[in-house]
């Protein structure tokens, strides 16, 4: 229900935007451009779509020899203390554990491509235990939430992007990147614990946690102590040996329990095939409605009245330059990305403005584009306290990337 309200919120204030932009500014040119734009944001959710289709089938593929080989229970027995308190809901050793740690293991790694499908078939595990199948379980919303908090070890496009606009040091955003999506990540867990009544405070749950980012301090201290120039190679090679060892590890582990891979594979493949189908509508209504939003210029207005509203309490408003990728960032990746990219051309990719709509960029996820289409793929239509305890993740992912901003470059 709360989708709908938000949908409908985009597309109406659209509209009366692009009224007031033709009575007041004479812009007669503004209709023609939100329509193109509709064609635009709808051909390239079908577009996402067909894309993701090869990738959903790849790692479905791939997800259901992990299945049938056993590697799936076997790393949901290793993380099940864990799991059972903050997802009390899953039984003990179940496999959709597996699939939950694979996924958030890939977002860390800041491997998009793969954390999508193995999210989709979590998604899916998981409504196989909701005993409401239009309703959004807790099990489901701590998942999301943990996805839309977008917690990343390695930045790699980020810092891809900086190299490229001229960066005189690409990898400087690095470590406030990670501060702010850590604070993200937490505010989203202890968010949804509130809600949902899990003992934060549980010793298991503090020891796995602590542990979690002792671990990830340690990886970000190695990264750190490399030449700046070696970080975006380092890290790529580490990313990309770290998926292409988990591909040849489930296939070998296959063989050797005698299963037959190639048909494991396809049937999984398959599946893929019809969850990429069943997205389309999804992914195509929230772009539509965001793309209208932002062509009729009511993001525009939000970001000057931020600007005002800064300027008249007091404060710095060196970070509103960069808040249209904060803005966009729950909204849509790409749009995002487009805004980091243009505030680093129009500001610098070293200024304070450039530097910071990074940040922002790796601080949180794309909420909107996830809960669309994660619940979108099992059909839930009451999604219950996800996008909130999601938007309060996204809140302190913004507030910290801000603090770190100017503790490192201002």
């Amino acid at each position: 229900m709360l989708l709908n309200y938000i949908w409908v919120f985009f597309i109406i204030v659209g509209f009366v935007f692009s009224l007031i932009q033709l009575v007041f500014f004479h812009n007669s040119n503004i209709f023609n451009l939100i329509l193109t734009n509709i064609f635009e944001m709808a051909k390239l959710g079908f577009d996402i779509s067909i894309g993701l289709t090869g990738l959903l089938c790849l790692w479905m593929g791939l997800m259901k020899i992990a299945e049938k080989n056993g590697v799936i229970t076997y790393l949901a027995k290793i993380i099940s203390p864990l799991f059972s308190k903050l997802f009390p809901e899953i039984p003990k050793n179940h496999p959709v554990s597996g699939s939950i740690v694979m996924n958030i293991a890939a977002n860390m790694l800041g491997l998009d491509n793969a954390a999508t499908p193995i999210g989709l078939k979590a998604m899916q595990q998981l409504q196989e235990l909701n005993p409401t199948k239009e309703k959004a379980s807790n099990a489901q919303i701590m998942f999301i939430v943990l996805n839309a908090s977008g917690l990343t070890i390695i930045p790699m496009s980020i810092m891809l992007y900086r190299f490229q606009l001229g960066a005189q040091n690409p990898s400087d955003v690095f470590i406030p990147i990670f501060l702010a999506t850590t604070c993200s990540t937490l505010a989203g867990l202890i968010s949804v614990a509130i809600v949902q009544k899990i003992n934060i405070f549980n010793k298991i749950l503090l020891f796995f946690l602590s542990s979690l980012f002792l671990l990830i301090g340690i990886f970000i201290f190695l990264f750190t102590k490399l030449p700046s120039e070696k970080i975006q190679t380092y890290s790529t090679i580490f990313a990309n040996f770290i998926i292409l060892t988990l591909i040849t590890l489930i296939v070998m582990i296959a063989i050797i329990k005698k299963i037959n891979v190639y048909e494991t594979f396809i049937d999984g493949a398959k599946e893929g095939f019809n969850i990429a189908i069943k997205i389309i509508p999804y992914l195509v209504a929230i772009l539509v409605a965001v793309g209208i939003f932002r062509t009729s210029g009511a993001m525009d207005v939000f970001i000057k009245f931020m600007k005002y509203f800064f300027e008249i309490i007091g404060l710095n408003t060196s970070f509103v330059d960069a808040l249209p990728t904060a803005i966009m960032k729950p909204l849509s990746g790409s749009g995002a990305r487009g805004l980091m990219i243009e505030t680093m051309k129009t500001f610098g990719p070293d200024s304070f403005a450039g530097r910071l709509s990074c940040i922002f960029q790796g601080a949180t996820d794309t909420t909107f584009y996830i809960i669309s289409v994660y619940f979108g793929s099992v059909g839930i239509k009451n999604i219950r306290h996800a996008l909130g305890c999601s938007l309060i993740a996204d809140f302190f992912g913004i507030l910290a990337a801000i603090v770190v901003a100017y503790m490192f470059f201002a």
